[in-house]
């Protein structure tokens, strides 16, 4: 299972550096030698957990900027989870492929958690060469979706396809922070929609999440909306900025702002409500 998951990290790597290749097309260029600082090898840590679910996280290691894209997965990583009521459940090394979700994972707990709305867990990480990496994250309330819409345009050739809104109201009080996936057919890696808001200028109001003209009759789809934390909202935004600067001379290099001490990822409790809708 270390194979599939070596291959499935290689993959997402190769998908980068294909997106960059038209880059190296342009004929005007200038070739300017840069020292690159040589940094020592990071813990990388992604970690999300769900109510009633065994919980999984991923560890892998930073490589410098130009190394070979072989994803590195280390070994000797010991995982601990510190549960609400200070039990603590260590989670042991077995390499997989999560069959629902598509992504890959290195540690899996052999029993499954109990989140609530307001229960902290913590994470600790670490090595036998000495690296640590904690975390610490309270579970968000849960925002219901109040309804689903669909609607067809009526374009002038071609078949009808439909836009989506979802309805949901946002609790009072600034500092609520959401993900809007919408999955054809069945939950998996690559959403048809996948955003994130926030209720700066909507506090306490009702809203609605909109799509583009791009669902057929008979799809069906499954609506998610993730009630998240800010720190994994400010994750998220700074891993969009980091993709887009990449490769991007006009850009300014981007941070990734981890939720973890002591390396780099994210450790966060999903809270979220799912609806399915069938466009007729």
């Amino acid at each position: 299972m270390l194979d599939s998951l070596k291959n499935w990290l290689l993959a997402l790597r190769f998908a980068w550096l294909l997106a960059l290749a038209p880059l190296g097309a342009c004929d005007l260029q200038q070739d300017i030698d840069v020292d690159i600082p040589v940094l020592p090898a990071q813990l990388v840590v992604e970690c999300y957990l769900e109510n009633g679910q065994l919980p999984q996280l991923t560890v892998t290691e930073t490589v410098p900027y130009l190394a070979t894209p072989e994803p590195v997965v280390p070994t000797d990583v010991t995982v601990r989870l510190t549960l609400p009521d200070g039990r603590v459940q260590t989670l042991p090394y077995f390499p997989a492929i999560d069959p629902t979700t598509g992504k890959g994972f290195t540690h899996i707990g052999i029993r499954r958690i109990v989140a609530r709305p307001g229960d902290t867990f913590k994470l600790e990480v670490t090595d036998t060469k000495g690296r640590r990496v904690t975390g610490t994250a309270t579970m968000p309330g849960r925002v219901p979706i109040d309804s689903l819409e669909y609607e067809f345009n009526n374009p002038p050739a071609g078949p009808p396809e439909a836009y989506v809104l979802t309805n949901y109201k946002d609790p009072p009080g600034l500092g609520d922070y959401y993900r809007f996936q919408i999955h054809r057919d069945s939950i998996g890696p690559d959403p048809e929609i996948d955003y994130d808001v926030d209720d700066r200028l909507t506090d306490g109001q009702s809203l609605s999440l909109g799509t583009s003209y791009q669902f057929d009759p008979g799809d069906t789809l499954l609506v998610t909306l993730y009630h998240i934390d800010r720190p994994y909202y400010l994750f998220r935004q700074s891993v969009n900025d980091a993709r887009n600067a990449n490769g991007n001379p006009f850009s300014q290099p981007s941070a990734i702002k981890s939720t973890v001490e002591g390396g780099i990822g994210v450790f966060t409790i999903l809270s979220y409500d799912r609806k399915r809708l069938i466009i007729p």
